[in-house]
């Protein structure tokens, strides 16, 4: 007998469970991006692997060492598995023409790649929410994109999750920061690791981003970025903040949020959390204003965030507040074959009026059939005996009220008693 194949490390299954407790959460979701006017759009998990070199930046961890890449052995070209949304979504409001006429707002759900040491909550195949903005060039979209978050963390029931936010300017700003960081890290060259001596001509802001602790008191006394910002610059950011406040939303400004990908400009923000071990990222984003001219589009303005989805549910279970798992009004008990085809009918009908039966499926006998039934939650049992289908009728029996009566309900009119079984 051969091994039983095993998923790939880092791509996990989600089981039926889990699967219910996820549909709840993208209709939230769902509910929560339309309630903004924000519309879906859905992106091949395949694009282009210039695509992504060109708008992440080929000198970061993404594109170097994470990127699941290949060549189409039938046309020789190079491909990816998409490692972020934002890069794939811009390509399609390009390659559309979606705002030619006027700015649109876009959202998307689903799984993401990177080849990166599995653990919790970070995965090789990861999902995301992606929320993108075109067209709109003004602080107050970047306000409306952190506000968003806020709204969905209350709707979720979570609390004690921290906004971080910065500005990193325009190129010409970042570019003077760039010379100043090179000098500083030029004259303390000895407590530098090997990836940061590799990066640090090449993309030194990187740099600031790393995660190594012994480089954190170094990055801390490094210059700031915002120090190099001009007026129109600190004007957008101050904008953002003025939002914030007048919402009542507490902040930190966060001198060293600096993101992980190259094509952010102005404002840029994170939602952390300390309940996920260390303060751990649940969304995140800002403002890529050249993005789209980078890919080859007509210049326009763009904001916009990702949410990691298995880190939020995360952190509903934690709370407490994730929803009990769906379960069925009515189960259908089927005594033997004969009754099969009035049980069917029946069922159907009862769907048809919004009830959710769940029918026994094989045979069983009575006792069995009532101990799947009480185990699937349902409210009610439906009998279609033999004595009960002679006189024209189906038995209703409470599973979860012991006191309550069993009674019977004529099969010639369903749509008449099916409410009872919902409201009852």
């Amino acid at each position: 007998m051969s091994q039983a194949l095993q998923a790939v490390r880092g791509m996990n299954d989600i089981l039926p469970a889990e699967a219910e407790f996820w549909e709840q959460f993208e209709e939230i979701v769902r509910s929560w991006l339309k309630s903004y006017g924000y519309r879906p759009i859905r992106l091949p998990i395949v694009e282009p692997t210039p695509l992504f070199k060109r708008a992440i930046g080929e000198v970061t961890d993404i594109v170097e060492k994470e990127m699941y890449s290949f060549i189409d052995s039938l046309n020789g070209e190079a491909l990816t598995l998409r490692p972020e949304g934002t890069a794939g979504c811009v390509r399609a409001v390009i390659e559309h023409s979606l705002i030619a006429r006027q700015p649109a707002r876009l959202y998307y759900l689903g799984q993401m790649f990177r080849h990166e040491r599995p653990q919790k909550g970070r995965y090789r195949q990861f999902h995301q929410v992606g929320v993108e903005s075109f067209g709109m060039a003004g602080p107050d979209i970047d306000a409306e994109m952190i506000l968003m978050g806020a709204r969905l963390w209350a709707d979720l029931g979570l609390d004690g999750i921290e906004l971080q936010i910065n500005s990193l300017g325009q190129a010409e700003e970042r570019a003077q920061h760039r010379a100043a960081l090179i000098t500083y890290f030029e004259e303390n060259a000895e407590l530098l690791d090997d990836d940061s001596k590799r990066r640090l001509h090449t993309n030194p802001l990187r740099i600031l981003d790393s995660k190594n602790p012994a480089l954190q008191e170094l990055c801390a006394a490094a210059p700031r970025l915002i120090d190099f910002l001009g007026p129109e610059s600190l004007g957008h950011f101050e904008g953002v903040q003025r939002v914030l406040r007048d919402a009542g939303l507490p902040f930190t400004v966060n001198p060293r949020l600096v993101r992980g990908l190259d094509y952010y400009n102005l404002t840029v923000f994170e939602w952390v959390s300390d309940r996920l071990g260390a303060k751990g990222t649940i969304c995140g984003g800002g403002r890529y204003d050249g993005l789209i001219e980078l890919i080859g589009g007509k210049p326009a303005p763009a904001v916009g965030w990702g949410m990691g989805i298995e880190r939020v549910l995360d952190l509903v279970q934690q709370s407490g507040h994730a929803p009990p798992p769906p379960v069925p009004d009515v189960y259908a008990v089927v005594p033997d074959a004969a009754a099969l085809p009035v049980a069917v009918q029946v069922s159907e009908a009862l769907r048809a009026a919004g009830v959710a039966v769940l029918m026994h499926a094989g045979a069983g006998s009575m006792k069995a059939q009532f101990k799947r039934a009480d185990a699937s939650g349902a409210r009610w049992a439906l009998v279609f005996g033999g004595s009960e289908l002679a006189q024209g009728v189906v038995a209703v029996k409470p599973l979860r009220d012991d006191a309550a009566p069993q009674v019977t309900r004529p099969l010639a009119d369903v749509a008449a008693w099916a409410a009872e079984l919902l409201h009852r």
